[in-house]
């Protein structure tokens, strides 16, 4: 397979604290790792970006910052549905770091998000709701044009939260958009075919690592 000229690969989230065994640990999160690093390996890409959650202390959407409150309740923020976690991907401490196991020198770029204390971020490319009722822009959609890139391949943690959020926001903001579904895990399984239905009908495809190798 060739390199995609116009593409990039997106690794969204491949942080230890996501990992069996991290502060937000995603089941079988590091079976990704392999792969992953075989793929950056493989150059396949013109473009790869990891985007990094990046938080202070006292994030909003830990439940650590919320009396009362413990991981995996939901509370309503600025109007709309906020998971609560554990204190996770601090800034700084080794469970926020891009994952070792990925070769840094083939990650072109870094985005950081949720770096806001009173703002959470799922998607690599916009900000969750603000005060104020916008999503800001995190910069990696900027990056991504200024390089001429059309197409975004996607990968990373989790597939149900941060990983959908990412893609969802790709095609919104007009790029094309895959999913590179082995090359992801959930946080609940059982959300697999509605996330599915909900990206293919975002006009998201689907693929498989080997399909790109």
């Amino acid at each position: 397979m060739s390199i995609r000229d116009r593409a990039a690969l997106l690794l969204v989230d491949v942080q230890p604290d996501f990992m069996p065994g991290g502060a937000l640990a995603v089941t079988d999160g590091d079976a990704i790792l392999t792969p992953l690093a075989k793929l950056l390996a493989a150059r396949r890409f013109s473009l790869a970006v990891a985007t990094q959650d990046w938080h202070p202390a006292g994030h909003i959407s830990f439940a650590s910052r919320h009396p009362g409150r413990k991981p995996f309740d939901h509370i309503s923020l600025y109007g709309h549905d906020q998971g609560l976690c554990p204190d996770h991907c601090i800034m700084g401490v080794p469970g926020a770091a891009i994952h070792p196991q990925l070769p840094g020198p083939l990650i072109d770029a870094i985005v950081r998000k949720g770096t806001q204390r009173e703002v959470d971020s799922y998607s690599g490319f916009r900000n969750n709701w603000d005060a104020t009722g916008r999503r800001a822009p995190t910069g990696l959609a900027g990056l991504l044009r200024e390089r001429g890139i059309t197409e975004v391949y996607v990968s990373g943690l989790a597939r149900d939260v941060c990983v959908k959020w990412t893609a969802l926001d790709a095609a919104d903001l007009g790029f094309s958009t895959t999913v590179v579904w082995d090359l992801t895990r959930a946080v609940n399984p059982a959300n697999d075919e509605p996330v599915r239905g909900e990206l293919t009908s975002a006009g998201i495809k689907i693929a498989e690592f080997r399909d790109l190798i």
